[in-house]
């Protein structure tokens, strides 16, 4: 700009300020150049509502500031999911579990038949199909049990029990927690003294020992150890959406939205939830192996599901004096299963956290043979 005036000045006799009707007036030389009416330099090419509205778009580098950025950090979060390839395998595993779970039996719906395929060649409830403590052979793969029923039938339909437990019970968490921590962090008050008070009183107990007396109290039966998991799994994920709603509404896009009249409950449910939800679904994540290990813990302790039930931890309960008889498969087997999806889950949930928070672990992908990407180079 300074470079302009220089040469303006050169090219151009200067303004004097001349009243029209000075003698001098039709002496002075005509205006040219780029004035403006009032004989100020007028640039062209320059719209400053232009600008505005670019500056407006751009933003100022956060990528968490509107809801189209909080939509491409999931993509992006999605895109470092698939480069790891460890969680993936995590991932094809759970799902191979489950489908073998759901193709065990064929599955009846208010009586119609959704799914003929039976995968497991017995009955899992029925005895007697064999002689007692069968070791495994190519007509009973996983050996048979007390009772002569197939280790192999029970299972694979028991995955059933066990995977649903655990995703039912970490979504109805998660709806329970999840409002209850928003409205304690965004709201604030008395109504945030309420929700963490409660939250600390059932903290002061371990989880498993209050699940134990819930389920104790009030029996056995799926949807009854479904709402004592729930019941002591909601608190975790309230507690830690709460502090991150805290350190979210104090954000700059939060209060501008504030000063533009925008409603509470549209603040919270389209710029507040979406930015502070990150940390609880890596926890979710990684709770659904918790809740199968509390689910087995319960089984095993014999206050689950009901006694007889193809249910990898009930099965494990019913198997424990062949710990020492030396019919290994009984329960060899049943924990295998468990091992196996809770460490699949894990790599899952690491993985999880990897792809929201790329700072984590430096970084680097495994499975891809040390090599490192550096994310926040390639956001940029």
């Amino acid at each position: 700009m300074r470079g302009f005036a220089t040469d303006y000045a050169r090219t151009h006799t200067p303004l004097r300020p001349v009243h029209p009707g000075h003698p001098t007036y039709a002496r002075c030389p005509p205006v040219s150049g780029p004035l403006d009416d009032r004989g100020r330099l007028r640039v062209r090419g320059f719209d400053p509502t232009d600008a505005a509205a670019a500056r407006d778009t751009e933003g100022d580098g956060d990528t968490e500031t509107t809801p189209a950025t909080s939509t491409d950090r999931w993509r992006r979060a999605w895109d470092r999911f698939r480069r790891d390839r460890v969680a993936v395998a995590g991932l094809a595993v759970i799902g191979v579990l489950a489908l073998l779970a759901v193709l065990a039996r064929p599955v009846e719906v208010g009586g119609v038949v959704v799914q003929p395929v039976a995968l497991a060649p017995y009955d899992p409830a029925a005895s007697g199909v064999a002689e007692s403590y069968l070791p495994p052979s190519p007509t009973h793969p996983f050996g048979t049990d007390w009772a002569g029923r197939d280790v192999f039938s029970r299972v694979l339909y028991g995955g059933r029990y066990s995977l649903s437990i655990g995703g039912i019970a970490v979504a109805l968490a998660l709806a329970v927690g999840v409002p209850l921590g928003a409205l304690a962090g965004y709201v604030g008050g008395w109504v945030d003294e309420a929700i963490m008070r409660l939250v600390d009183v059932l903290y002061a107990f371990p989880f498993l020992v209050l699940a134990i007396a819930l389920v104790a109290t009030f029996g056995q039966g799926f949807w009854k150890l479904v709402g004592a998991l729930v019941a002591v799994g909601w608190i975790g994920y309230a507690r830690l959406l709460r502090g991150e709603v805290l350190s979210v509404v104090e954000r700059e896009y939060v209060l501008a939205a504030r000063a533009l009249g925008v409603t509470d409950r549209r603040i919270l449910v389209r710029h507040v939830v979406p930015n502070a939800v990150a940390p609880v679904v890596v926890q979710a994540t990684l709770n659904v192996g918790t809740v199968v290990l509390s689910a087995a813990a319960l089984g095993f302790l014999g206050l689950g599901l009901p006694p007889g039930t193809a249910e990898w931890g009930s099965m494990l309960s019913a198997g424990r004096d062949t710990l020492v008889g030396g019919e290994w498969w009984v329960t060899v087997f049943p924990g295998l299963a468990i091992f196996l999806f809770v460490l699949s889950i894990n790599l899952v949930g690491d993985g999880v956290r990897l792809a929201l928070d790329p700072d984590a672990g430096a970084d680097t992908y495994r499975g891809r043979g040390g090599a490192r990407r550096d994310d926040r180079e390639a956001e940029r």
